[in-house]
């Protein structure tokens, strides 16, 4: 039974690999889940063979409760709240590899060598701040918390929060068994990631979750080698690796290192008010919008957080087709970090039904927008902000942009004059050749809509 259940791990390992292969593109996302579902599945059930194994009705009643929680929340999850469900869900994979390390740490070094119980403290230190850490930002995101924590002294007491911490934890692969050293240091740990995130602003949440994304799989990774559990092993280094490098290229997208994302507070009221370079703000009607944008030769679509809470995505998708059988061009340009977790407005775009080869990303379509007659931005605003390029001052200066100022004419739909999610003035909506469609996304599109109905 020994050698099926390498293998069973060994196929589960495959199709976590493939799965994730596959989810790297819009095109094949969907068979990379159901792939990687399936990995799971052949994990899952073999386990109940492993040698050694008891309390299988706790077993059968956890993974009963738990998929009826999952099924009922993912069936009812609306496509805005998204984020910070992936931020609980990410942080509950970095408690259960926190949980484990904790069990294995209070049963002491019996049956453990010293090497694999220094596994056991590093993999339990990495998953319960990806606990703690996902908790906080699921609460930035959900609303619940709605500022960043800033105080005196925040890094020095952080770190030196997380060295007592670390000074514990190396004491413990050497006791015997249990003891309160194993409490405290996993309370030190879970308060080391809710400080850790506090500070972090909200525009920073999708290089944050991408971030505890990593840090889970790297923690589940090593409570493999402590539990001897190829799959776990397999998939929590796949998943580390995956996540480690998306977060470098979203960091990389926003023109900031990741130690800056993590302890430079940006976004929090004080430092984001800077003022940006916007002249008046000029509204216009959404019937000579539609005039505009029907007798343009092309046309491009910037979709920000702003349609997600809109739920506008459909009528986007079919002002667009409206707009094509009057012979414009329309595509849709999509910023790296352009809502609120990585690839959120390309999901967004998928389920209205928006073709792939429709969907830019930021190099690929910014060579463009001289030639574009019309670029529609709608609820975007710190990824289209000039003040990237210009203000050396600004807090988002250096960071990569979508070039929309350079458009001969930007529409931009938005609910009012407010700021951005890290709380920077758009010198965008000053410009001479913006003009600004106030409202409700999907009820100004609907507009839009109509206006071009008419023509």
């Amino acid at each position: 039974m020994g050698v099926v259940i390498q293998i069973s791990y060994f196929l589960a390992a495959a199709l976590f690999i493939l799965g994730l292969k596959r989810m790297s593109s819009p095109v094949t996302a969907r068979d990379g889940i159901v792939w990687a579902g399936a990995g799971m599945l052949v994990a899952t059930v073999v386990t109940f063979f492993w040698h050694g194994m008891s309390n299988y009705l706790l077993m059968i009643l956890a993974i009963a409760v738990g998929s009826s929680v999952a099924w009922i929340s993912g069936k009812r999850v609306a496509m805005t709240t998204m984020p910070q469900m992936i931020a609980l869900y990410n942080g509950m994979g970095g408690g259960a590899a926190a949980a484990i390390a904790a069990i294995e740490l209070l049963r002491g070094t019996n049956g453990h060598s010293g090497a694999v119980m220094g596994l056991a403290v590093i993999g339990g230190l990495i998953g319960t701040v990806s606990f703690s850490g996902s908790l906080i930002a699921f609460a930035k995101l959900q609303g619940l918390i709605k500022r960043s924590i800033v105080f005196p002294m925040q890094q020095p007491f952080n770190l030196a929060v997380l060295g007592t911490a670390v000074v514990i934890g190396a004491l413990l692969p050497f006791q015997g068994s249990g003891g309160v050293l194993v409490f405290v240091f996993f309370a030190l740990v879970l308060t080391f990631g809710v400080l850790m995130t506090l500070p972090i602003g909200g525009a920073d949440m999708p290089v944050v979750i991408s971030l505890y994304n990593a840090l889970t799989g790297l923690a589940v990774g090593l409570e493999g080698f402590v539990l001897n559990n190829a799959a776990m092993i397999i998939a929590g280094t796949v998943v580390g690796a995956a996540g480690s490098l998306l977060t470098q290229l979203m960091a990389r997208a926003m023109n900031r290192s990741i130690a800056n994302v993590l302890f430079g507070a940006f976004g929090h009221a004080p430092a984001a008010a800077s003022a940006g370079e916007s002249g008046a703000l000029k509204p216009i009607d959404a019937d000579d919008a539609g005039i505009m944008m029907a007798y343009s030769s092309k046309v491009v679509v910037v979709p920000g957080y702003g349609m997600a809470v809109a739920q506008a995505q459909h009528k986007i998708w079919e002002l667009a087709e409206l707009l094509e059988e009057r012979g414009v061009r329309v595509k849709f340009a999509i910023h790296p970090v352009a809502g609120r977790m990585p690839g959120h407005m390309n999901v967004l775009l998928a389920e209205a039904g928006v073709p792939y080869d429709k969907i830019y990303d930021l190099d690929e379509i910014n060579p463009e927008f001289p030639t574009v007659d019309v670029a529609l931005v709608i609820g975007a605003n710190d990824v289209v902000n000039p003040v990237a390029r210009t203000n050396p001052e600004s807090p988002i200066y250096g960071m990569p942009i979508l070039n929309t100022d350079q458009a001969k004419n930007v529409l931009v739909i938005k609910r009012g004059q407010g700021r951005g999610f890290s709380g920077i003035e758009n010198a965008l909506f000053g410009k001479d050749h913006t003009r600004m469609l106030y409202g409700d996304a999907q009820d100004m599109v609907s507009k839009l809509i109509q206006a071009v109905k008419r023509l």
